[in-house]
């Protein structure tokens, strides 16, 4: 059978570069504020803070009258299902609630109000479950470290133990509650948190571990072997990586054991006392002791001495024994194994663990702190030489392994014996398991390199020895495998260096299976970069596990591993905060680049999960065209949310993100909400295929979904957030500017008279409703930009207002059309009369007004006549017959349309203006056309006051299009608009500003003549019911009044139907006069 060959080594294990983790490793520098886990008095951010709606000494002010009203409705449903809901989800809610509510407040943020209102807002579905609880506790904690309240490395202990917590809690609920399938994946799941909390626990050890100094007060003169140690690898940068290593893998088994005590119950160690005698064999020896195989005496000596063996359950019981003490050493326990020991009666197996008087051998601060100034090892080492003693004991340690795996003893014991040695390859066998390879490695190769610093100790003490013999003719005693060459005998076992120290772990040859096949898991790969400091191939690895594979390109979609995509981001952001001040240009590009991409599927996922709120702790960390186009997708994607989803998203970027921003690699606010509105407006990309009957329909629809975007500037930010009020007045004066470009487009789009109500001003208003009731406070009308603007949305409000009182009379009008006037009630009658007669009444306040007429467009131009100016007009829209169906464009068609274009004008204004037209089909949307007109400014339209008010010459060949009265073209076709803007430009076409008193006069031409004919028409219909008013006179003078310039706003067709409307209504009037005739006789 063919065995597939193992795969290729990855590339960090280049002994090249390994020298690149000298350059980022943080330790040699660092100095943290502690070397302990801060569990207790730290702070969480606003994630963790919960508070009621009324906190006892006020109540917090909604943000926007809506929510208000959508919670009401909510709490209302909630009380009528209370009694359906089962104890389980009660107290499970209750539980979530808890878990939030349970961290410390120490610190205080003005974030925290923030969360606050949101957390009022927030519905009792939007709890998170027990998976959400991790990852708001890691935004909560990030955004206390960005903030400054956490150390960044204190930051990463707390990621590590809401790992270590998260994988508890779903061990503890799957245990005896679940299938086995399920608890066999919620048993994996955890495992995972628990490989997540070990590279946490990594990354401490190695950057956010600080590197203190040892103090001087601790070393004795002369100094011993171990203060040298110690010495040597706190300045040694490899030791000190050895070491860190070794004290993170012996955290790790430690934390185990200790989690095992708490599931279990029980602990390595439990056994009786002296259960370590041999008591099976000396009840052996005391009945008979004939057996040649079976030792004759039971001191600890006698089986090596005789050659004999101990009684089987004594023989096991040693080795049950022995492997809970390397079980101990293997947690750094070695004050637990030694105790051990004792208490089975073994005294003398605590002695080799723990010579000279029991003192701690490790070259670390705490062993030097803990042992004090005991003078035990330094009185040895004024008789014997530095470091002799230690390396008696090395060797004897040495020949101790090597006799028990010469005797085919006990691989505990023999790993016992080696480990104390470095003897490698007696300790491997025993280590199946990742961890604890890399443990015996690391260790013993951190021992050795100690045991050579101490080695010259011995070299100037040899050639002491050496002139003393000489002197006295004595010849010297050589040794070359004796203890006096130590560490000769174990040195070729050890790695040359960290890349050789990994590449042994990936090769069976040296290690256990398992262990090589270990490597290959996801969390060894990201502890075995972190250990080789290759940082910048940590990253492409990330990337390559969470990004979104060949065959799903959808990036909104991350792939199903979110532990992992959430580990990627919040590493990557740990790094750069550790890496600010110590990285080169190009791995700082590398740190960004792709940490990007990785906080970005991050962002993405969380957004998928319905977890707004967390949004804007990681997108503010993203470059700022980056973050920009992120909020804005996720905007757009979420404009149809209720209104608490959408005020969720809108907290999160405004409270994360700066209003405004003076530097430019900055996002902010103000740029997000801009980029909104203009995509807002933009033409969505479309295919249409046979079915060609909606298009029409849904090109009205868009104007819903363009009203919507008013929504996120009419939310209030929370009080906490400075200059919140001024924030609130720019938002709703923006909200100004572009529901007035929005009222102009639809304005155009709703000129058929139908009973339909257009869904997009009216959804407009109603979003502008509440937060206008606030104008006075949050804004001047003293401004005169903010008081035009105020100007004309006062004169749509009252344009939609008459639109739909008509709308309104002609479904009443054409209901009662439909039924005979003999069955016509008088109320249905009466409905009709009182709808007619508000129509007239809001026609005549719009139509005869003193002050300033309506939607003014007279307009002083910000250029010179000297300078050359163009106007240019563009609109996006669609053909429609005179039927209201959708007409499909083609070349042909937009050929006559621009000829049809030109011939509006007359060819002096042509060449005089030298204008130009052009109508294609959009790029975008087949069904679309895109036309572009551009002519010279003159004085009136384009310099100077344009006082015609009528929009100019651009203005009014755009209207013959939107009437449907072009001569060369298609009669009645007219154009719907969905998007229509117009600018001065230069000479170059480069835009110098806006010409909003185009399309204000555009929508004059277009509106005016439409709303004189429905009055007329609703006046008639007064008059057929008996009204005397003369309400079509005063229509008629208006129009015919050369002080008002109606009549050159009316186009031929417009003139013939009111004259139309106009004898109508004489006929009317007369018949009226006539019945009363005989009345009067």
């Amino acid at each position: 059978m063919e065995v597939d060959p193992p795969p290729p080594m990855p590339s960090y294990f280049d002994p090249e570069s390994s020298g690149r983790r000298e350059e980022y490793r943080r330790y040699r520098k660092r100095l943290s504020s502690s070397n302990a886990s801060p569990m207790s008095g730290t702070t969480l951010s606003k994630f963790s803070e919960a508070r009621l709606f009324c906190d006892g000494n006020s109540i917090q002010r909604r943000p926007n009258a809506g929510l208000l009203l959508e919670e009401i409705k909510q709490e209302a449903a909630d009380i009528s299902d209370f009694d359906c809901l089962e104890g389980s989800k009660l107290s499970g809610s209750a539980k979530r609630r808890a878990s939030l509510n349970s961290s410390d407040a120490g610190f205080s943020s003005g974030r925290q109000a923030v969360w606050s209102t949101l957390k009022s807002v927030k519905l009792e579905d939007d709890m998170p479950h027990e998976g959400d609880t991790t990852f708001t506790m890691f935004a909560s904690l990030l955004d206390s470290a960005i903030q400054g309240l956490i150390p960044f490395p204190d930051v990463i202990l707390q990621f590590e133990r809401t790992c270590r917590n998260a994988s508890e809690s779903i061990r503890s609920a799957a245990t005896g509650r679940l299938r086995m399938v399920e608890d066999k994946l919620m048993q994996q799941k955890a495992q995972l948190l628990l490989d997540e909390a070990a590279s946490w626990s990594l990354l401490w050890y190695l950057y956010g571990k600080g590197n203190e100094e040892l103090p001087g007060e601790l070393f004795v003169a002369p100094t011993t072997s171990h203060q040298e140690a110690c010495r040597f690898v706190a300045t040694d940068l490899t030791a000190q990586l050895c070491m860190r290593i070794v004290l993170w893998l012996e955290g790790l088994a430690s934390e185990a054991l200790d989690l095992e005590k708490k599931v279990r119950g029980s602990h390595v160690g439990s056994y009786l006392p002296s259960s370590g005698v041999w008591y099976h064999t000396q009840r052996y020896l005391k009945r008979n002791n004939n057996d040649t195989t079976i030792v004759k005496h039971v001191d600890f000596d006698a089986p090596t001495r005789e050659g004999a063996q101990l009684l089987p359950d004594d023989k096991k019981q040693d080795e049950l024994l022995l492997e809970d003490i390397w079980t101990l050493l293997r947690a750094g326990r070695l004050e637990e194994a030694s105790e051990l020991c004792r208490s089975a009666g073994q005294a003398w197996r605590a002695a080799t663990l723990c010579p000279f008087g029991g003192i701690d051998l490790f070259p670390s601060l705490e062993a030097m702190l803990k042992n004090g100034k005991s003078r035990t090892l330094q009185a040895i080492e004024l008789e014997s030489g530095v470091g002799r003693q230690w390396r008696l004991w090395k060797w004897a340690s040495y020949c101790a392994s090597e006799k028990i795996a010469e005797q085919d003893g006990g691989r505990y014991e023999m790993a016992v014996y080696a480990l104390q040695c470095s003897n490698l390859k007696r300790i491997l066998p025993t280590c199946t398991d990742w961890e604890s390879a890399c443990w015996a490695m690391a260790k013993s190769w951190l021992d050795v390199q100690v045991d050579l610093e101490l080695s010259q100790y011995q070299s100037s003490r040899q050639e002491e020895k050496q002139f003393d013999d000489e002197m006295n003719g004595t010849q010297p005693m050589l040794s070359s495998a004796g203890p006096e060459s130590w560490p000769s005998n174990v040195l070729d076992q050890q790695p040359r260096d960290i890349a050789a120290l990994l590449q042994k772990l990936h090769s069976s040859d040296f290690v256990h299976e398992t262990v090589s096949r270990a490597c290959w898991e996801q969390h060894r790969q990201i502890e075995m970069n972190l250990i080789s400091g290759n940082i910048a191939h940590l990253l492409d690895l990330l990337w390559s596990w969470v990004s979104p594979s060949e065959e799903d390109q959808n990036i909104l979609r991350p792939r199903d591993d979110p532990d992992m995509i959430r580990f990627g981001a919040h590493i990557v952001l740990v790094l750069r905060y550790l890496f600010s001040d110590e990285v080169e240009d190009e791995f700082e590009e590398k740190l960004v680049a792709v940490g990007d991409l990785i906080i970005n599927m991050y962002v993405r996922y969380l957004f998928s999960e319905q977890q707004e709120e967390l949004v804007g702790v990681y997108a503010s960390q993203l470059e700022r065209d980056i973050c920009i186009e992120l909020f804005v997708e996720m905007m757009e994607l979420r404009l149809n949310s209720s209104l608490h989803t959408m005020y969720k998203l809108f907290l999160s970027a405004v409270e994360y993100l700066p209003f405004s921003s003076g530097d430019a690699s900055k996002a902010c606010l103000e740029e997000i909400i801009e980029r909104v509105l203009s995509r807002s407006r933009e033409l969505k990309p479309n295919t249409y295929y046979e079915d060609l009957s909606d298009v029409a329909e849904k090109h009205h629809l868009q104007a819903l979904q363009k009203a919507m975007v008013i929504q996120w500037l009419c939310f209030t930010p929370p009080s906490s957030i400075p200059n919140f009020q001024m924030i609130t007045g720019k938002l709703l004066i923006r909200a100004l500017m572009h529901s007035n470009t929005l009222f102009r487009e639809f304005s155009l789009i709703s000129m058929r008279r139908v009973p339909e109500l257009p869904v997009g001003p009216h959804k407009l208003l109603a979003i502008l409703a509440e937060p206008l009731k606030q104008k006075e406070d949050l804004f001047s009308l003293e401004d005169p930009e903010v008081f035009g603007n105020f100007w004309e949305f006062e004169d749509w409000h009252k344009y939609y207002s008459l639109d739909a009182t008509y709308r309104s009379w002609l479904k009443f009008e054409m209901e009662n059309a439909s039924i005979s006037p003999e069955i016509l009630s008088a109320e249905e009658k009466s409905q009709a009369v009182a709808a007619a007669s508000e129509t007239l009444e809001l026609a005549f306040l719009l139509l005869f007004r003193e002050d300033k007429p309506w939607l003014n467009a007279v307009e002083s131009s910000p250029f010179e006549s000297s300078e050359l100016i163009f106007l240019e007009l563009n609109a996006t829209a669609i053909l429609c017959l005179p039927s209201g169906e959708y007409m499909r464009p083609d070349a042909t068609s937009c050929t006559a349309l621009t000829s049809a274009l030109y011939s509006t004008v007359s060819e002096g204004d042509v060449l005089h203006r030298q204008l130009k037209a052009d109508v294609k089909i959009s790029s975008k949307d087949p069904c679309c056309i895109q036309v572009s007109l551009r002519c010279l400014a003159v004085e009136g339209d384009g310099f100077g006051l344009h006082e015609a008010n009528d929009g100019g010459l651009l203005a009014a060949i755009m209207a013959a299009g939107f009437k449907g009265e072009l001569s060369r073209f298609q009669p009645g076709v007219s154009m719907e608009i969905s998007r229509l803007d117009a600018w001065y430009s230069d000479g170059h076409g480069s835009v110098e500003s806006t010409a909003a008193y185009i399309v204000r006069g555009l929508c004059r031409r277009c509106c005016l003549p439409e709303t004189i004919l429905r009055s007329m028409q609703a006046s008639i219909s007064l008059s057929e019911a008996g009204d005397s008013l003369d309400h079509c006179d005063r229509l008629i003078e208006l129009v015919a009044s050369s002080e008002s310039g109606m009549m050159h706003l009316f186009s031929q067709q417009q003139l013939q139907e009111f004259l139309l409307f106009e004898r109508e209504f004489f006929l009317c009037k007369m018949e009226l006069e006539e019945e009363e005739l005989p009345a009067d006789g």
